[in-house]
């Protein structure tokens, strides 16, 4: 069955990969990492395997889960799923023979539509080409600072239906982007114990640029100790916005 999920842009989650390791500052107080531990110490099979805790942490080293691959298969009802929240398809450790069948699965069930995330924007644009891209497949890229928009720039290489930016948690001002190419941006704050502070001028400055850019806008959270704390109005109004293409429902 499916992970129900608590993502607000999502409906359920399904990982044919789990664990990672840090590539940048939006990893240090990675909540995938953090929910590992935990489901390590409650004994789920997917956990059990340690990395080096310097870089991955206990139970959060890349495992692929090829007995996962057939798990959407078996949904009845139709969903808006969110592929590797525990992990990254793009990895360096995932072989490109491994994306390429979850991509099969994903084609093959077109009932559903599936997102995937990554911060390996480098190795996304390199293998793209070696893919066959279901058209039920947003691609999207993390930037948390202006630093790492150059990830948006491989995103534009990808010739996926839909693709869209993961600004969460954002770090800091993004300032200038280019968004063209780009049918989607989502915005929102860190949380958890220690969470670091997203400032107000951050955000509207990304919201009006995908206003006048003509790109979908999704505000997901403030942030705080808990997901809910800050709330999710911005300027007194909820941001919803979501693109109307490859069946991601608006």
């Amino acid at each position: 069955m499916a992970d129900k999920s608590a993502i607000e842009w999502t409906e359920a989650t399904w990982n044919p990969t789990t664990g990672c390791d840090r590539v940048s500052p939006g990893c240090d107080r990675c909540y995938a990492q953090t929910l590992a531990k935990r489901l390590k110490a409650m004994g789920s099979p997917k956990y059990q395997n340690d990395g080096d805790p310097a870089t991955s942490g206990p139970g959060f080293k890349l495992t692929l889960h090829r007995s996962s691959l057939d798990v959407p298969r078996r949904w009845s009802a139709s969903r808006l799923v969110f592929v590797d929240s525990m992990s990254d398809l793009f990895h360096d450790g995932v072989p490109p023979e491994f994306i390429a069948q979850v991509f099969e699965v994903i084609r093959q069930t077109p009932q559903h539509t599936y997102q995937v995330l990554t911060k390996r924007a480098q190795r996304l644009s390199r293998i793209a080409g070696e893919l066959d891209w279901p058209s039920n497949l947003p691609m999207g890229v993390s930037v948390e600072t202006r630093r790492y928009a150059f990830r948006i720039d491989h995103l534009r290489k990808v010739p996926a239906a839909v693709r869209f930016v993961s600004a969460e948690p954002l770090l800091g001002p993004l300032g200038e982007l280019d968004l063209a190419g780009i049918d989607w941006v989502i915005a929102g704050g860190e949380s958890g114990a220690g969470a670091r502070p997203m400032e107000l001028e951050w955000v509207t400055e990304l919201r009006d640029r995908c206003t006048a850019a003509g790109v979908a806008f999704f505000f997901k959270q403030w942030g705080g100790r808990t997901p809910k704390a800050g709330g999710r109005e911005l300027e007194g109004e909820v941001w919803d916005e979501m693109p109307a293409a490859a069946g991601v429902p608006t």
